[in-house]
């Protein structure tokens, strides 16, 4: 059962999409299909109004930072959940450092408000269209987003506390 969703998912966004539709591949538990950023509103707003997907449930959406992946240094991930079926998966999506915008999603999922701000307050990812794009958790005089890795995780004057201990 859960395999032909995937097959019927995989089927409507290269219909949709044509060559930005990327691919899919499992990871760990979820399958994760790639979308490029031009088509990922289109991508979502399929997943969850077509009648044979139905993915009508955002679980979370969330950005990481890859500085060493040069022009695809940020990833924008959505985890989508159709409960009728009990299929979830991901979609992601790659932005370059100097593109860091995306079409907000709230129209879709109302749920994605405070999702969206939280990763405009971290990694500063700018939503297009979001009703109140503002920080979240960290103070408005926050000049940085303090989970994109440009800074050291600890104090450069020690030499107990390298990066390289962190995993860096």
């Amino acid at each position: 059962m859960e395999l032909a969703i995937h097959n019927i998912i995989g089927e409507k966004l290269q219909t949709l999409l044509g060559d930005q539709y990327e691919g899919k591949h499992l990871e760990y538990d979820f399958m994760v299909y790639h979308i490029h950023k031009s088509k990922i509103a289109e991508a979502l707003e399929l997943l969850k109004t077509d009648a044979d997907l139905n993915f009508h449930f955002l679980t979370t959406l969330c950005a990481s930072h890859f500085p060493e992946n040069k022009g695809a240094e940020f990833v924008m991930m959505y985890q989508l959940h159709n409960m009728y079926q009990n299929v979830r998966i991901r979609i992601k999506t790659q932005l370059p450092e100097n593109e860091l915008s995306l079409p907000s999603i709230t129209q879709l999922w109302p749920s994605a408000n405070w999702m969206e701000r939280q990763e405009y307050d971290f990694f500063g990812i700018n939503f297009e269209g979001h009703p109140d794009l503002r920080r979240i958790l960290n103070m408005d005089e926050m000049n940085y987003f303090p989970l994109r890795k440009e800074y050291r995780m600890e104090d450069a004057g020690r030499d107990d506390k390298d990066d390289k201990f962190f995993g860096r």
